[in-house]
């Protein structure tokens, strides 16, 4: 089994070192393939595109900041002195290849039931520290495989806490409550089916990565001393309170005090409103706890200033793909994605069908809300017509989208830019762990049926 898995990857890896391009690269030729599609596919003219695609490069600002807080957020807290200890220890556990490669798919599949910006920050970290601590005892891993086994780990992120589209319709106000009201997460994210599947998801996922190891001529491994350094500054205790303003710096109190605030905030919001999760709470949550966590003011804002370094490729692609949105909800484009899926659909299919064209859209809008917007409306009117409960289309779509999260580069670039890799060293990989995916995710689909 490992050989016959590792010969499939490898034509993979094979492909993507040699032809896939850079996410950036991948963003342009998407905006021109929608482009040329809106062009040619629908009345649209090249004019009429062009204003469309120009106006919607603003379409997502507002949803990108909030995916910049979580992204900062997250990092920040997965550079806290606990989490890194934590993932150290954690990293000495694999006694053999199978095993790490494995593990890291875990680690950052369960971080990612969190956040999916955690899980990818804790999976390029435990990859990293998985990595040295194999290079201690004499064990040789393949860097890349780590790195892809922790990208595979975030293939479940949408079935946990932050789940994109089922916190969208549990959030009052959201575009479409006068079609299907609020459907809360209980009804979602935290039922057995969805926390089910999320379990044999991973599980598959970590299988699979385990057997895709390369023979030892192919290994590539970590060679750079990367081990954690701390972030405060290596001053001398002698003359640290010097100043006052330095000591309310280096006060803990101040930071946890704002934390504690912050935290007193979302706990008054989950008693008066019961279990309602927005995206704002997610980012609060993490913002609270990283702040609890931090050693002062000084220690966060410094954790902050890291993680912004991973935030360059997200926030100059993010416009690029809400025109990429706009040309399609404002053409007859979502029709052609959509519509043709439906058409196939039966009540016991409509969710799986739901699921792959998530993913097919999800090539090219890569934002969970951004997708349910576009095929949400279609996907529901479908669902009264075939008796098909709501939360089984939600969770379709959702699915979708991270399931070619896999093959769309977009999402790795967080954690491409922590390891100090490109798309190409782990795509291949990726490929094997999308196909694992889609008989996971699409199987389960078809086993819930209409709910």
């Amino acid at each position: 089994m490992r050989f016959s898995l590792n010969r499939i990857a490898q034509s993979f890896v094979i492909i993507s070192e040699r032809f896939y391009p850079d996410p950036f690269v991948f963003a342009i030729a998407l905006t021109a393939s929608t482009f040329a599609m809106a062009i040619v596919a629908t009345p649209t003219s090249a004019a009429q595109a062009l204003e469309i695609w120009g106006t919607g490069l603003t379409g997502f600002l507002g949803f990108a900041m909030q995916i910049c807080i979580v992204l900062v957020c997250s990092h920040a807290l997965a550079h806290t002195d606990l989490v890194r200890r934590g993932i150290e220890v954690i990293a000495r556990w694999p006694r053999g290849a199978s095993q790490a490669y494995a593990l890291v798919a875990i680690i950052a599949g369960l971080a990612s039931l969190i956040t999916g910006a955690l899980g990818l920050v804790v999976g390029a970290l435990g990859a990293q520290a998985v990595a040295r601590a194999g290079r201690a005892r004499g064990l040789r891993l393949h860097f890349p495989l780590l790195v892809a086994s922790a990208y595979g780990g975030f293939v479940i992120w949408h079935m946990g806490y932050s789940g994109t589209a089922p916190l969208a319709v549990a959030t009052p106000g959201h575009t479409l409550e006068p079609v299907m009201g609020l459907l809360p997460v209980t009804e979602t994210t935290y039922t057995f089916w969805n926390l089910g599947l999320a379990a044999a998801t991973l599980m598959a996922v970590a299988f699979v990565c385990s057997r895709l190891g390369p023979p030892d001529d192919e290994i590539v491994e970590l060679l750079a001393d990367d081990a954690p350094v701390s972030t405060e500054e290596s001053t001398s205790r002698i003359g640290i309170w010097a100043t006052p303003g330095e000591a309310l710096d280096r006060s803990r109190m101040l930071s946890s005090l704002l934390g504690i605030l912050i935290l007193a905030f979302v706990v008054s919001w989950f008693r008066s409103r019961g279990f309602q999760l927005t995206l704002d709470l997610v980012n609060w949550s993490f913002l609270s706890v990283g702040l609890l966590l931090a050693r002062s003011p000084r220690h966060y804002l410094r954790l902050i200033a890291d993680a912004s370094r991973t935030l360059g490729p997200i926030v100059l692609q993010y416009p690029l793909y809400a025109a990429v949105v706009a040309l399609i909800t404002q053409t007859e484009l979502v029709g052609i994605f959509s519509d043709g899926f439906v058409a196939l659909s039966s009540p016991r299919t409509l969710g799986f069908w739901a699921f792959v064209s998530g993913g097919v859209l999800n090539i090219f809008v890569p934002s969970a809300g951004g997708q349910w917007a576009v095929q949400g409306p279609i996907f529901l009117e479908a669902a009264r017509e075939l008796g098909v409960t709501d939360a089984v289309v939600v969770m379709g779509v959702a699915y979708g989208d991270q399931w070619t999260n896999m093959i769309q580069p977009f999402w790795a670039l967080p954690l491409l830019a922590i390891v100090d890799l490109n798309a190409r060293a782990i795509m291949g990989y990726c490929f094997v762990i999308f196909l694992t995916a889609f008989a996971c995710l699409g199987g389960g689909l078809l086993w819930i049926g209409a709910g």
